[in-house]
């Protein structure tokens, strides 16, 4: 097996391989920014003037879920803990079929920019301004990350330029979304995914090559205790079972495509309410293919580096750079593959910094200045393509203050899983609980981000133990010891929470071997429940029963499939006519311009 030395760093065709990713997705954004006169409105700036189809927007979808975080952390989960990670195809399923039937006909039925404005709708304007602002400070802390954590793993292992990387990656994003809006975004995301998919699958063919067929490599995993698919464990304490994956992941996955602003603005910008849930299980197909990709690749590296784990042995410093340390050894020889790869991380890292930068505009144009000015359609457009790179080059910043933090990858998913989930128990609150009223919303949403970060903190504080999270054996008996630090000796056998800077056993509090050792996936399930519980409990103290609301904000008949296909015609008909997604009439006395303006009934057309 080569050793660090022999990887060496990457070629000039490398170089040229990811420099002209970066460039063709900045050309498609100068394209979008001048085809057609460019966007004149902040409507079609933010959501591609709703007349985008399904294919690339399932495309989009598909790009914007698969940052770096998946390309470069899933791979190595499998390494460490075994392929029972595919398990999330069902999660997967589960999570596009309530969306598509559930999310998706309310917010597309509303006619909606920004999925806060549904809370103002269903609630006040305290509920709406307060999920706009905790959903900016998600996705600021998440896309600093997002930027940071594959140039830090890149630089480490192929010498790549890590502030280089970070202020590329960052002003290329920022560049396309302030020129071309969500149609650069979700055109550069459909090259993006292209890309990604090459990437993926030089790395699987070449890695059956080296290691002598398929056959092989399901041999060593097998053998090394990693085809463990099937855990019925229902202790939430242990990190992956069947139940944390199937009912945690749904909740996680659920909060990002149900209710995040970056996933949602995507498929309400489809041409047609049809289009748009065609576009959410079009994507599903390509998520059990990222998914299959990021598995096999898994195992491809359990199967080369069985004998000599390059993390134990200090070949690399983080688990994170498992995937790149195997793509400089096993395409050392094939100039321009290396930097496929790398073209591959960043391509998952621009489509969700794109995506994230667009949402960010859109939610503040839409929930913070839309709403409290009186500005032109064309001074809102001005405005939009400022806020998109405002954003930039704050996340960017935020890249700079990640490179403090600890474990970026983990601290990714968690930002996700603890805000996350009260949210999605807000937004359930109002669409399924007709009683649930503002202060029932406030206090149930605070109650929620308590429990969840509570937990979740706890748990980046004192990591679960080896024997709740039951990490894998990685063995350095086969490595070649003189290219190794000499205090280092074949016996070593360690495993991911060994290497961590975690308080002893004797130091550390009850709760840390109790409620801190949750099974991360949980997080989110449990800020969903606890938002609901309180939010309902106290909406029923407070009068919620005695209140009149209007039905259209709630799900209901009208939401339905079946009524959804007999009622197409005339929905297509109306909306052709009225050059508009049909909006319900809001309740007199609405302030917010977003919804008193050119709003038409459907009842007009029939």
């Amino acid at each position: 097996m080569a050793t660090s030395q022999d990887i060496g760093y990457f070629s000039p065709w490398d170089y040229v391989v990811f420099a002209s990713v970066l460039a063709i997705s900045a050309a498609i954004g100068i394209y979008y920014a001048f085809a057609g006169k460019g966007q004149t409105t902040s409507q079609e700036f933010l959501t591609g003037g709703r007349s985008m189809s399904a294919l690339p927007v399932a495309l989009s979808l598909t790009a914007s879920f698969m940052s770096a975080v998946t390309i470069l952390g899933t791979p190595a989960d499998v390494y460490r803990f075994g392929a029972m990670y595919i398990l999330f195809a069902i999660s997967y399923t589960l999570v596009v079929i309530i969306c598509a039937e559930i999310f998706l006909p309310i917010f597309y039925r509303l006619g909606i920019t920004s999925t806060y404005e549904y809370l103002e709708l269903r609630f006040n304007k305290g509920v709406r301004i307060l999920g706009t602002v905790v959903f900016i400070i998600e996705m600021v802390l998440y896309t600093g990350i997002v930027i940071y954590a594959p140039a830090l793993a890149l630089n480490q292992v192929s010498g790549f330029n890590l502030w280089g990387a970070m202020t590329a990656t960052g002003l290329v994003c920022t560049f396309y979304c302030t020129l071309g809006g969500l149609k650069a975004v979700i055109w550069t995301d459909a090259f993006q995914i292209v890309v990604m998919i090459a990437g993926f699958i030089a790395v699987i063919i070449r890695g059956v090559v080296v290691q002598g067929g398929i056959q092989n490599i399901i041999n060593d995993s097998y053998y090394g205790g990693r085809l463990n698919f099937w855990d019925f464990d229902p202790h939430p304490m242990r990190r992956h079972t069947f139940w944390t994956i199937i009912i945690g992941g749904t909740f996680l996955w659920t909060g990002i495509y149900g209710i995040n602003q970056s996933q949602v603005q995507r498929y309400i910008a489809c041409k047609s309410r049809f289009e748009g849930k065609l576009s959410l299980y079009i994507n599903l197909i390509g998520l059990w293919i990222i998914l299959i990709c990021a598995v096999l690749s898994g195992l491809i590296l359990y199967s080369v580096y069985k004998d000599c784990d390059p993390w134990t042995s200090k070949k690399i410093s983080a688990p994170d750079q498992l995937m790149p340390y195997l793509v400089l050894d096993i395409l050392r020889d094939y100039p321009g593959l290396p930097g496929l790869f790398v073209a591959c991380a960043y391509s998952g890292t621009l489509s969700t910094v794109s995506s994230s930068i667009n949402a960010l505009a859109a939610v503040t144009v839409e929930d913070l200045i839309k709403p409290y000015t009186n500005l032109s359609e064309q001074k809102l457009s001005w405005t939009s393509k400022g806020m998109s790179a405002l954003y930039g080059i704050v996340c960017i910043a935020m890249a700079g203050v990640a490179s403090f933090m600890g474990s970026v990858i983990q601290a990714a998913l968690s930002i996700f899983s603890m805000i996350g989930g009260p949210l999605l128990g807000l937004f359930s609150l109002g669409m399924f609980f007709p009683f649930s009223n503002s202060l029932g919303a406030i206090v149930g949403l605070l109650v929620g981000f308590a429990m969840s970060l509570w937990a979740g903190l706890g748990a980046q504080i004192y990591p679960p133990l080896a024997e709740r999270s039951r990490p894998l054996d990685l063995s350095t008996a086969g490595c070649n010891f003189s290219t190794i630090e000499s205090n280092w000796t074949s016996t070593t056998e360690m495993t991911m929470l060994t290497t961590l800077m975690q308080p002893q056993v004797s130091e550390r509090p009850v709760l840390a071997d109790n409620w801190y050792s949750l099974s991360y996936l949980y997080f989110s399930t449990l800020g969903t429940l606890v938002t609901l519980f309180v939010g309902i409990i106290v909406s029923l103290l407070s009068g919620g029963l005695k209140q009149n609301i209007n039905h259209d904000y709630l799900f209901g008949r009208q939401d339905l499939s079946f009524d959804i296909f007999s009622s197409c015609y005339k929905d297509d008909k109306a909306e052709k006519i009225q050059g508009l997604n049909w909006k319900p009439q809001p309740d007199q006395g609405h302030d917010n311009p977003g919804f008193t303006k050119d709003n038409i009934g459907l009842s007009e057309f029939k």
